[in-house]
């Protein structure tokens, strides 16, 4: 190994210099304490553990970016944390276990075995909320209120907020009668808004109704009025999609009363997260990239494997991230040497 290869990185692994790091820090520091105000009570999860515990309710898509070690001691397998959620969520199920609503909030540094998206750190600082105990749309309501806010705070305008529910996909997903290969063909479509997908459905899907609903699907997005579309388009769905679509008509009315300057945009065929979320999703974006800034959304289902499921939602964003796209902050004065 010559002297070059002793100082290099492997790709999407960084240091944060001296400048980018007090700047970083600094905002951590406001948006921690804006989670206070707001009730929510800061927690320092473990940098690794079990991989029984930390892939608790997330589907393969965490398994396939964490990585995974050897506990020296118990020889269990362990993994470096990817993502703060199921851990904040442990810890609620397992060492808090209080009955009533519980607000939490968290930031620290995740990995992953691969970037999630082109350019993107395999190290960033995850910062978010949880809030665990409560049901009703008023949760989602106030997530989505405090993730607006966090980004204001943080100095950004002109946000765009997109919106969708993936128990529309999985009412009508449940009146499928082909097999699980042909249901993932059918998911992945649909998550790409693939062209070929009418010529799919008329070839595997022998309802009509079902049909013409999976079809019309991809094309149920753009602003509030694709609710009224989907009055006619979804009009034979079963009731756990009606109910969807209310809970979603629900938001976006107060949504629009409370920050009238937010731009909405709806997807009624948003399957992002789909084997995770379990309700009302969201995401985040301002101008100048095409990346989110923030996501998140509602998992009620977590807290199963500890025993203890309660209803969940929240959000989280990559701080570094949400660090470049602000204005810098006023100088600080260098300390004394």
């Amino acid at each position: 190994m010559d002297s070059t290869e002793r100082w290099l990185l492997p790709d999407g692994i960084e240091d944060i210099l001296p400048d980018r790091a007090l700047k970083v820090e600094r905002l951590r520091r406001r948006l921690l304490d804006l989670y206070h105000t707001w009730g929510y009570d800061l927690v320092i999860p473990p940098l690794a553990e079990f991989t029984a515990s930390l892939f608790s309710g997330s589907g393969s898509d965490l398994d396939l970016i964490t990585f995974k070690i050897t506990d020296q001691l118990s020889g269990r397998m362990m993994g470096v944390r990817a993502d703060i959620t199921p851990q904040v969520a442990r810890m609620d199920a397992h060492s808090l276990r209080r009955e009533y609503p519980t607000r939490l909030c968290y930031a620290g540094q995740v990995l992953y075995t691969r970037p999630r998206s082109p350019l993107e750190s395999r190290s960033p600082i995850q910062i978010g909320v949880e809030l665990f105990g409560e049901s009703g749309l008023e949760a989602d309501l106030e997530v989505i209120a405090l993730l607006t806010e966090t980004l204001t705070r943080a100095g950004l305008d002109a946000l765009h907020l997109d919106l969708g529910h993936v128990g529309i996909y999985r009412g009508l997903e449940e009146l499928l009668t082909i097999e699980p290969a042909r249901k993932r063909e059918l998911f992945e479509l649909l998550q790409q808004k693939d062209a070929t997908l009418p010529a799919w459905v008329a070839a595997h899907v022998h309802d009509p109704d079902l049909a013409r609903m999976l079809t019309a699907l991809p094309g149920l997005c753009g602003d509030s009025g694709v609710l009224q579309r989907a009055v006619d388009d979804l009009a034979s769905a079963p009731a756990a999609v009606q109910q969807a679509l209310d809970e979603l008509r629900q938001v976006v009315r107060a949504l629009q009363e409370q920050r009238p300057d937010l731009t909405l945009f709806l997807d009624l065929g948003e399957l992002r997260g789909y084997h995770y979320h379990t309700g009302i999703v969201f995401a985040a974006y301002t101008a100048g990239t095409p990346a989110a800034v923030g996501h998140g959304g509602r998992y009620d289902h977590v807290g199963a494997q500890f025993g203890r499921a309660r209803p969940a939602t929240g959000f989280g964003i990559d701080l570094g991230f949400l660090c470049d796209l602000v204005a810098p902050a006023a100088p600080v004065a260098p300390g004394i040497f």
